[in-house]
């Protein structure tokens, strides 16, 4: 049998990258070698599993106890890779028996991961980290997550003897970009509840996300030659910066925690004729979320009663909602995640997501999908790393949810 280690390393060679900019679905089609080798390896361990025209894998191992109405359970992870940074050519290294000082990242001199920089480097003394060489993101995220989701497939298909009932499989494109499941059948699935294994440190589990938009800004500037320039000029390199300076201050990613919102700037390009640059919009809390898509309107109109009509506008795009308010009717399902890894030695940390996943979207298609946690620190960045133990805990969660439901009758 294959180890989760190689695993996983297998699954990061493959570059998934999505783009939000492509109008396809899957929006890059670099993410089908993953996807379609997801889907054979499912059929060579005796899973029926199809990959169909969307992107989507979905498998199912039927129940082996006859006769017992169990509830079927879905596991689902996501192919794709953030689009923050690089996911081609990933050279992890594997640090083993780790003795909590600096990680020399190879590929870039003078990078290192620091416990002074991460404190979290030293939960993890003697174990095995993976880590990227620095010139790319690892892509545990969410990779740690397939691995993990494969690696209890293969157990429960390799012991005959695990009583379970129905498992459905799905792994899913562009969730990165907040369209992973635009298309993805419920029903066709099969599950009546599901988890995601899309979180971070091990204990993670989460029913609680971002309320989420994507919003887009576009300055009209007037050039002119600059030697002539005085009281014509309009440019919109600096408009742009004074839009982003009327904005809250302190709601930035970098000043927020626990369930406090943001506005984040995550890209720009301009000249003095024109300018465009993106945000994401992110509130746990409705309100606060619908009065952040307000402010970000009123910011254009301020920019227009100084600059003129048309000078900037604001297209804003609604991304997912909170799915506590559909998984709450539903916390057996949280009951049982959080049992799972107090049976696998694990410490469940119950906490808000400060970022989203395919889990809130299915929540509100009728699938309630908590998160439970992939392993991995430092996601969508050359920083990026996961601990080997971390993804073994999180396969034995997966078998451990699945043992529970069977247990139980509908």
């Amino acid at each position: 049998m294959e180890s989760l280690l190689d695993r996983f390393l297998r699954y990061v060679s493959v570059d998934t990258q999505s783009d939000e900019n492509s109008q396809t679905q899957p929006s890059t089609a670099k993410q089908l070698n993953l996807l379609g080798m997801l889907r054979d390896e499912l059929v060579a361990m005796g899973v029926e599993a199809v990959l169909d025209e969307y992107g989507y894998v979905m498998g199912r191992i039927p129940s082996n106890c006859p006769g017992k109405d169990i509830a079927a359970v879905g596991f689902i992870a996501h192919a794709d890779t953030s689009p923050d940074a690089s996911g081609a050519g990933v050279k992890p290294l594997i640090i083993r028996n780790y003795d909590g000082g600096d990680i020399a990242l190879p590929g870039v001199p003078g990078l290192a991961l620091k416990p002074a920089e991460f404190p979290e480097l030293s939960q993890y003394r003697g174990q095995t980290l993976i880590t990227t060489d620095g010139t790319t993101l690892l892509g545990a995220d969410d990779k740690a997550g397939i691995a993990e989701i494969m690696d209890a497939v293969q157990y429960i298909i390799s012991h005959p003897e695990f009583k379970h009932g129905d498992i459905c499989i799905g792994f899913t494109p562009d969730e990165e970009i907040g369209r992973g499941v635009v298309k993805f059948d419920v029903a066709r699935f099969g599950a009546r509840y599901a988890y995601t294994m899309d979180g971070g440190a091990i204990g993670e589990l989460e029913y609680e996300n971002f309320n989420a938009a994507a919003a887009t800004v576009h300055i009209q500037g007037r050039n002119v030659h600059p030697g002539y320039a005085k009281g014509k000029m309009k440019n919109a390199i600096r408009i742009a910066n004074e839009f982003d300076a009327l904005l809250p201050a302190d709601q930035k990613p970098e000043l927020t925690e626990g369930y406090e919102g943001f506005f984040h700037i995550i890209g720009f390009k301009g000249t003095v004729e024109e300018a465009e640059f993106s945000y994401i919009i992110r509130d746990h809390d409705l309100g606060l979320y619908e009065q952040k898509k307000a402010l970000i309107q009123e910011c254009a109109e301020k920019i227009n009663a100084r600059y003129g009509d048309g000078t900037a506008t604001v297209s804003v795009r609604h991304q997912y909602y909170n799915m506590r308010k559909e998984v709450e009717p539903h916390f057996h399902i949280v009951e049982k995640a959080r049992l799972a890894m107090e049976m696998a030695g694990v410490k469940p940390k119950v906490q808000p997501i400060r970022g989203g996943t395919d889990g809130a979207n299915l929540s509100f298609m009728g699938l309630p999908c908590p998160n439970i946690f992939a392993g991995g620190h430092n996601f969508h960045g050359r920083m990026e790393f996961v601990p080997l133990e971390s993804m073994e805990a999180a396969s034995l969660v997966i078998r451990n949810i699945i043992s529970l439901y069977a247990e139980e009758t509908i």
